[in-house]
């Protein structure tokens, strides 16, 4: 089966919101420093351009977390496949995500976050999908709320493709 990919948000209105979302933090730390943690893979891409666009001091982890398996739908169980490399006690927490759906994974990861001691833990997505919704996650920092389409590009795959679009699109199969 083949699909194309429709363009849902141009390279442009991705790199405007990012920026604006980097001003807001800026503002919201100003002072302080924010230790940002990427939820792999997808969020790698959206975390290192944000990065660029905060004005204070910024640290970064990476962690991964699985609740698939060989499925294609959540199994609700939680599995860290690569867990922090640096303690978060008494650290300004963001969660660095490419998008929120169901709000599994993250209800749990950020629980599990809290009960390492940083100040604070909040939580910035790129893409929300709040009709997809089925544990409520409070969302700080929201790029763009979308329908619930398949999107890919920005770090987002379908199969392990289409991670290196510069933009959002909607898989359509044909």
């Amino acid at each position: 089966m083949a699909e194309k990919i429709r363009v849902l948000l141009s390279e442009e209105e991705v790199d405007a919101k990012i920026k604006q979302i980097g001003e807001q933090i800026s503002r919201d730390y100003a002072g302080k420093e924010v230790h940002l943690v990427c939820v792999l893979k997808g969020g790698s891409f959206f975390m290192c351009e944000l990065a660029k666009r905060i004005t204070v001091p910024v640290s970064l982890d990476f962690m991964s977390v699985s609740s698939y398996g060989s499925e294609t739908k959540s199994s609700g169980v939680v599995k860290i496949v690569k867990d922090l490399d640096e303690p978060l006690k008494g650290k300004n927490v963001i969660v660095v995500e490419d998008i929120v759906d169901s709000g599994r994974t993250l209800s749990y990861l950020l629980e599990m976050l809290k009960d390492r001691g940083p100040a604070e833990v909040r939580l910035c997505t790129l893409l929300d999908k709040p009709e997809r919704r089925v544990v409520e996650v409070q969302v700080d920092y929201t790029g763009f709320q979308i329908p619930d389409e398949f999107v890919v590009g920005y770090g987002l795959d379908y199969d392990q493709k289409y991670r290196n679009l510069p933009y959002i699109g909607v898989v359509e199969f044909e």
